[in-house]
């Protein structure tokens, strides 16, 4: 987490070491190859960015999570790419919430009840909701105030994280069947939140 001068300075002041010019040339050569690759990757990353904010704005869903607070258009399309357009499969909000790994796992045997974090998931869908919900606190008084309450209750980063996440599936749920896109002033509990501002 160092500046790349600072870092390079201290390349260049490290003391030279007596291992020949043929392992110095290798080396030189091996980092020169990582960075290129390195190159490429980014590369690919911004075309695949472009293609997904493109091909976003063509989907008939895509303005609904578009229109999340903080989305943003390239975790707006991982989130849609996941969820998908069939209404069909899923019976419930819960239903979502579980694929997305947001839901404990709660195993029950006699007078044994535990609670655990769900492994078995769709990590990549987990990983655009709680990204988004961990963002969306920042632009949504809403989100803000059911992450600061996990907090209060002594859940730890992740896992509130994954409260607010939940909270806003089924938002998003019904935005989602009805074919709307998010409007805080329609969300009931956003817009009493908004209205002590406003007045």
């Amino acid at each position: 987490r160092r500046p790349a001068a600072v870092l390079l300075q201290r390349l260049r002041s490290a003391p030279a070491g007596a291992r020949g010019e043929a392992l110095t040339e290798a080396l030189r050569d091996a980092v020169l190859g990582l960075a290129a690759v390195l190159k490429a990757l980014n590369a690919a990353v911004k075309d695949l960015d472009r293609s997904c904010a493109a091909h976003l704005g063509e989907h008939p869903d895509g303005e609904i999570f578009a229109s999340l607070p903080r989305s943003g258009q390239i975790n707006a399309a991982q989130i849609l790419a996941e969820w998908g357009d069939c209404r069909q499969a899923y019976e419930s909000p819960d239903s979502v919430a579980a694929l997305a790994g947001c839901t404990p796992v709660t195993k029950e045997s006699g007078k044994h009840r535990a609670v655990h974090f769900r492994w078995a998931c769709n990590k990549r869908f987990r990983l655009a909701l709680t990204t988004f919900a961990d963002n969306s606190r920042h632009a949504s008084p809403w989100a803000a105030k059911i992450y600061t309450q996990a907090r209060k209750a002594g859940k730890d980063h992740p896992h509130a994280v994954r409260v607010l996440a939940r909270a806003w599936i089924r938002v998003i749920w019904r935005c989602w069947l009805d074919g709307v896109v998010y409007d805080p002033a329609k969300h009931g509990a956003a817009a009493a939140l908004m209205e002590p501002i406003a007045a």
